[in-house]
């Protein structure tokens, strides 16, 4: 079975910009254990459907970098990818159900469907802040535009376009976005225990 044109396209240049940037903790494992599973194509997965909150995406694409290849790749994806929105709570900012949507690209409802890796994207339009959550599987972080992050209690702090940092299983992690749209690409080993889906990075 092969992997849709446009997912692999996207895929081979993802991964090995994450693997450049994974100096943080554990990311440089799981990465390569992802990268090694993805050897192996899962089934065909979720449809595409969209979101008001896209409209936000163009924008958040809109940088240059040393790996300025992506935004093209995003945009090519793009019409593939299932956008739904999460649920929140009391962390979340008043205007996050309207205002932020995750995409999965590989794993439980993704567009590629399979439990053992799952990789995706996160939109939050300007001013959003994301709940606190946590999960599972380990996470390994691309930050794609400029937003803040805090992880296990820590103060905000901004990775910047090209920023990467893991959260290691169950760490309570979160995101927000300034006045520009925030846009961060998630990768999570799940490995074969793991059965739930996450819901966003």
């Amino acid at each position: 079975m092969a992997r849709c044109k446009a997912l692999q396209d996207f895929l081979d240049l993802a991964l090995p910009a994450m693997q450049a940037r994974a100096r943080d903790g554990g990311s440089p494992a799981s990465l390569c254990r992802i990268v090694g599973a993805m050897r192996h194509v899962g089934a065909p997965g979720a449809e595409a459907a969209t979101l008001p909150v896209c409209q936000w995406l163009g924008p958040a694409l809109d940088w240059q970098g040393d790996f300025a290849r992506l935004p093209a790749a995003i945009r090519a994806l793009s019409p593939d990818l299932c956008w739904r929105r999460r649920s929140g709570d009391t962390t979340a900012s008043a205007n996050f159900a309207d205002n932020h949507a995750n995409a999965m690209l590989l794993g439980p409802g993704g567009i590629e469907e399979r439990r053992d890796i799952w990789i995706g994207l996160s939109l939050l339009a300007p001013h959003t802040r994301y709940p606190d959550h946590r999960h599972a599987p380990e996470e390994t972080y691309l930050v794609l535009s400029p937003g803040q992050f805090r992880r296990n209690g820590s103060d905000w702090f901004e990775p910047g376009i090209g920023g990467s940092f893991f959260v290691p299983p169950h760490a309570v992690h979160a995101m927000r976005s300034g006045d520009v749209p925030l846009l961060a690409l998630w990768a999570l080993w799940a490995g074969q225990e793991v059965s739930a889906a996450p819901i966003g990075g």
